[in-house]
């Protein structure tokens, strides 16, 4: 009878991509860099960048997940085939596309001694042909899929949570020194993956507000006033806004609401 059980450099590999794994669940950066060779060679290829060991702190500080719900979506099984482990998941990126990402880890000694990261993203259609590439822009700003997708969620959360566009003078400035990223990199998520300016992207969560208050708002409604009171600084901008997210007018919206 043929012997079931795993061939020992399997069966090694297993272990130390598995330990791996649980050290990234745990955030535990120093655990991490403990398992990578000395001669490590870590290859993400959506931002076209190789990097060695001397490298992997900064990068494991800028990619590795802050909070529990940022894990990453695994979308199969790790795969072991000798020396080499093949992991596939996804990062979603807020109000935009999904990135599927896989690795390709290769064990050597009992450590970690080759990864190459791939990634691509799987945008709506809507948003397909209008940015038909993504690479080289992202190459430019030296962004891992998994930073964009961080990008995109603490972009939402600040907005969710300190509401900056009811200030009808917020600007892209404003935006990346309370967040931290730089006005090119805002751009580039803004633009590039979620099809909006930064003045689109800034009234649409304004209209959202408007339409929240909507809901509990007692005739007579003022419309103008809670419009400006959401941080429009332009009826005309408002009324534009309002007819492309709700195809009504807001003279009909209310009508239809009230």
């Amino acid at each position: 009878m043929q012997d079931a059980r795993p061939d020992p450099q399997t069966a090694a590999t297993r272990d130390v991509v598995t330990r791996y794994h649980l050290s990234w669940k745990a955030r535990d950066i120093e655990a991490v860099l403990a398992l990578y060779h000395p001669e490590v060679e870590y290859n993400d290829f959506f931002q076209n960048r190789c990097m060695r060991r001397d490298d992997l702190r900064d990068y494991l500080q800028a990619t590795m997940p802050t909070g529990p719900d940022d894990f990453l979506e695994h979308n199969d099984r790790i795969r072991i085939d000798g020396d080499t482990a093949f992991i596939q998941y996804a990062i979603s990126v807020a109000g935009g596309g999904t990135f599927r990402a896989s690795e390709a880890i290769t064990v050597r000694d009992g450590l970690i001694w080759r990864i190459n990261e791939y990634a691509l993203l799987v945008q709506p259609a809507s948003q397909t042909s209008k940015h038909p590439s993504q690479r080289p822009a992202t190459s430019r700003l030296g962004l891992s899929a998994r930073q964009l997708g961080m990008l995109a969620r603490d972009i939402e959360e600040y907005f969710q949570h300190s509401k900056p566009y009811l200030d009808p003078a917020l600007d892209l400035h404003q935006v990346a020194g309370a967040t931290g990223y730089t006005r090119n990199q805002i751009s580039y998520l803004l633009n590039q993956m979620l099809g909006q300016s930064f003045y689109q992207y800034v009234n649409q969560a304004r209209l959202e507000h408007l339409l929240k208050l909507l809901e509990t708002a007692v005739p007579p409604v003022r419309i103008d006033e809670l419009a400006f009171s959401a941080g429009f600084n332009s009826l005309s901008a408002f009324y534009r806004c309002f007819r492309q997210h709700t195809g009504l007018s807001p003279k009909a919206y209310l009508k239809q609401l009230l």
